[in-house]
């Protein structure tokens, strides 16, 4: 659902979100609750757990709802000061024994996510760990989240009440109370209209996707689209060459770096695809792209937690923002644009057909491992393009491979 009449404020990377979240953190006067589905102790990771400590040391409702496989590294000795200072810390399927090689490994909540005092919300994609933590990044990692004041925090409340309370039940039997929760503060605070969607296993499906594919068909001008993790489904890959072939300008930014080389491979085994039919492509080299944000048209722009890949589509918990404002288009895209500028390289038609023949064979080898991989998840169907992934019966004991970020 659109509403009208928020506030939002675009944040670059962690240079910006990160004061701007332990800011509201240190103002908090009653309740936090912060998801994210990668927190490491490092120089980042510290300054908002000591944030969290000072919360719940003044007596504010202080909770920390992490997965349990992103976060699995997280130490003891965090935990425990988060926990004896008051934080309610829970693991959205946490890894525990014979866990560990379930095909349910695959469903994580990959949601970043804050409501502070059911009054100020932030969502994006980025993590709580510093930038420049990975494999010797020279510049910070390239991602986005979104401050957001206004009726939308209601829906935002409303989603982190629910997740927190299904966990909580799942691990301990015992739901919290409604009265611990605050009633959301839904008055107007800006001129600007957004929504909030969030992908689930039940309810909410195929909710992102449909957005995206809206949004895509409607196309007159311009889509731009960066996204760490781009694997798009037969549908999906269908809307965007549409679009290409009426005239629209379809640009495409993807990791040039990746954290997870056999990703890069597999999603390199649709490049000629997309440039045979028109559509502009550029990776990005400068660092690691982590971001899952588009915008089209200057009048739809998104972001959020989702990739454009079955992960993030058809199996993870996910949040976005929407934003159905011109301003907000407007910035992102130069945004975007003056990232292309400072790191990304054009891939050329002409270049990329004359690669050859076994690195050609090498994407698709990756392409196909991916889809493997998918299949011994316990899902026979892989992606069919469409949004949904068909489950088969298990036959044993299925390892799999870790979600993307």
């Amino acid at each position: 659902m659109i509403k009208s009449g928020n506030r939002l404020t675009l944040l670059e990377n962690g240079a910006e979100y990160f004061p701007a979240l332990i800011a509201a953190l240190d103002a908090a006067r009653r309740e936090i609750h912060l998801e994210s589905y990668i927190f490491v102790a490092d120089r980042v990771g510290l300054a908002v757990a000591e944030a969290l400590i000072r919360a719940a040391r003044r007596g504010v409702e202080t909770r920390l709802l992490l997965d349990g496989f992103g976060s699995r590294g997280l130490g003891a000795d965090v935990l425990k000061a988060l926990r004896a200072a008051g934080v309610a810390v829970l693991f959205f399927r946490p890894e525990r024994g014979i866990l560990r090689l379930h095909r349910s490994r695959l469903r994580r909540m990959h949601r970043k996510l804050a409501v502070i005092d059911a009054r100020i919300g932030f969502v994006g994609g980025i993590n709580l760990i510093d930038d420049l933590h990975g494999r010797n990044l020279t510049a910070p990692r390239q991602d986005y989240a979104v401050r957001i004041e206004g009726p939308l925090i209601a829906n935002m409340h409303a989603a982190a009440r629910r997740l927190w309370q299904m966990v909580a039940w799942s691990q301990l039997g015992l739901r919290r109370s409604e009265d611990a929760w605050l009633k959301a503060d839904a008055a107007s605070a800006g001129n600007q209209r957004a929504s909030f969607l969030t992908r689930d296993s039940v309810a909410q499906r195929r909710t992102i996707e449909k957005s995206y594919l809206r949004a895509i068909r409607r196309a007159r001008s311009h889509i731009l689209i960066a996204n760490a993790y781009f694997l798009p489904g037969l549908r999906f890959r269908h809307a965007l060459i549409d679009a290409a072939q009426r005239g629209v300008r379809v640009t495409l930014i993807v990791q040039g770096n990746s954290d997870h080389p056999l990703y890069l491979l597999a999603a390199r085994a649709l490049y000629r695809h997309f440039l045979d039919n028109g559509i502009v492509l550029f990776e990005y080299h400068a660092s690691e792209l982590h971001a899952k944000v588009a915008v089209i048209d200057d009048a739809w722009a998104t972001v959020g937690s989702s990739n454009i890949d079955p992960f993030s589509l058809m199996l993870s918990r996910e949040a976005n923002l929407v934003a159905h404002d011109h301003a907000f288009a407007q910035q992102l895209r130069a945004n975007l644009e003056l990232a292309l500028q400072r790191g990304a390289h054009q891939i050329h038609h002409h270049a990329w057909r004359q690669i050859p023949w076994y690195s050609r064979l090498t994407t698709w080898l990756a392409y196909g491992l991916v889809r493997l991989f998918m299949g011994i998840g316990g899902y026979a169907q892989a992606y069919d393009g469409i949004g949904t992934f068909r489950p088969r019966r298990k036959t044993g004991k299925n390892r799999t491979v870790p979600p993307s970020r």
